[in-house]
């Protein structure tokens, strides 16, 4: 195990010298550093914890694909996995800096995809939904509800096992996306037929926990 804070740009950058020097050749790279931000609408956050998101979500992806792309290029075949959330493709009010910083995620990696096109570097995006991965509390931030209990309870919590069962399962078959949980699937569907109504949608689910 390497403790590394991703949003370290110099550590980041020493990163594969000391996994090829411990493990050897590194052939794929699966990045899911994330965290969310307080549940409060945008006018209500200070600055630094804007900056806090931005620094782990999006510069943290940012430095560790750059920094693993040309030693996967050099490999006989590689690939980059990189963890967006259902949060970037859908606006979640009370979120929107969270699923801001995702949505850079989901550029950069599908961005990535287009150039490595020709190359032996595979690229994918991951959108997960609900995964009980306690994500609250490793945030620093408190849950307005329970919601690993709630979405249990409605059947929709993914295990972190499944989550990586369908990450790996991506990986293998060149995935281009892969959408993790029913939530996922099922608002993707949605959005795609109608961005607003789904964005309303979740905005009225919403609504009561910002009025809080």
């Amino acid at each position: 195990m390497h403790e590394l804070n991703v949003a370290d740009k110099s550590g980041v950058q020493a990163l594969p010298a000391t996994v090829a020097r411990r493990w050897g050749a590194v052939d794929g790279l699966v990045h899911c550093a994330g965290i969310i931000q307080p549940f409060t609408r945008l006018k209500d956050l200070d600055f630094e914890t804007i900056d806090r998101v931005f620094s782990v979500n999006w510069s943290g992806t940012l430095y560790l694909t750059k920094t693993f792309l040309p030693v996967l290029l050099d490999r006989p075949e590689g690939h980059i996995v990189n963890v967006s959330s259902m949060g970037g493709f859908l606006p979640v009010p009370g979120q929107t800096i969270y699923g801001a910083s995702k949505a850079a995620v989901k550029l950069l990696t599908e961005g990535l995809h287009a150039e490595c096109e020709g190359t032996t570097v595979r690229v994918t995006s991951v959108f997960p939904g609900g995964v009980a991965t306690n994500i609250g509390a490793n945030s620093g931030v408190a849950m307005p509800v329970d919601e690993a209990a709630a979405a249990r309870q409605a059947g929709r919590i993914t295990t972190p096992e499944r989550a990586a069962r369908d990450i790996l399962d991506g990986m293998e078959r060149d995935a281009y996306r892969v959408l993790i949980g029913s939530d996922a699937r099922m608002m993707d569907r949605l959005y795609r037929l109608s961005p607003r109504r789904a964005a309303g949608l979740i905005a009225t689910k919403m609504k009561d926990l910002l009025n809080r």
